[in-house]
């Protein structure tokens, strides 16, 4: 079995691969300091029976002071030195941009899963702890990104730094045309959102002039925001965890 991790700013995902089916899917807080005995416990602990049968691990990370706890944990309680995502890694898709190295190894991932399982040319969207947009041309080539403040960093801007506005919970509420504080807040959070998603796709194929882009887009408030547009062709809860599993086949 083959463990991909996705190391995020606020989260750890984890996909279990066997073959090309995913079995597991798991989720740990990035910003918990742990030992590499913390990880390798919890790590097993998760797997349960599956740990004794994983014989694979792939990292791509935007976070590099948990690395080496981390991948020390796999060495030492799954024996088995972690492949990571890294300039340089064959991917199957080329950094057309001016510096390859800038771009964070979630983006790669993310872009080699939409333009191998959806074709190119495409528009990729991450509804993560940031949101971006990167496009993929026909002929495999990464040639711009766009990021944003993600919704859930837009919501706590505005109950943090706000001295009377409450937290919500981030959802639709039945109209814009809101009566109360908690659903004047949850209108403009997500409307404006679909808003700028729209928008920034719009404008990505106007710019381009690849009018014909698919939209694919992951993330964990991204089914939210594609339920309330047609912009998006796709959504793909595991788009990234199916990206890193291209990528560790492409190295053998």
């Amino acid at each position: 079995m083959l463990l991909v991790v996705d190391v995020g700013n606020t989260n750890i995902t984890l996909g279990l691969f066997d073959g090309d089916k995913i079995v597991g899917n798991y989720r740990m807080t990035t910003k918990i300091p742990r030992t590499s005995d913390e990880y390798g416990f919890e790590m097993k602990g998760i797997l349960g029976d599956n740990a004794s049968k994983t014989d694979g691990v792939i990292i791509s990370s935007v976070v590099p002071n948990i690395m080496y706890s981390l991948v020390n944990g796999f060495k030492k309680y799954f024996n088995i030195n972690p492949y990571i995502v890294k300039p340089g890694t064959k991917t199957g898709i080329k950094l057309a941009t001016p510096n390859p190295k800038e771009i964070g190894a979630d983006r790669i991932v993310d872009a080699v899963a939409g333009f191998t399982l959806y074709g190119g040319p495409v528009i990729v969207i991450d509804f993560g702890t940031a949101t971006t947009y990167d496009l993929i041309t026909e002929d495999g080539s990464f040639v711009a990104g766009i990021t944003s403040p993600g919704i859930k960093i837009s919501a706590k801007a505005l109950w943090e730094d706000t001295a009377r506005l409450p937290e919500i919970e981030i959802k639709k509420p039945e109209s814009i045309l809101a009566k109360d504080t908690i659903t004047s807040m949850q209108a403009g959070l997500v409307y404006g959102y679909i808003g700028q998603t729209e928008y920034i796709i719009d404008k990505i194929k106007e710019e381009s002039g690849l009018t014909n882009c698919k939209v694919v887009a992951t993330g964990g408030l991204g089914r939210v925001i594609c339920e309330e547009t047609k912009k998006i062709d796709v959504y793909d809860r595991d788009l990234t965890l199916r990206g890193l599993k291209i990528i560790y086949d492409k190295q053998k």
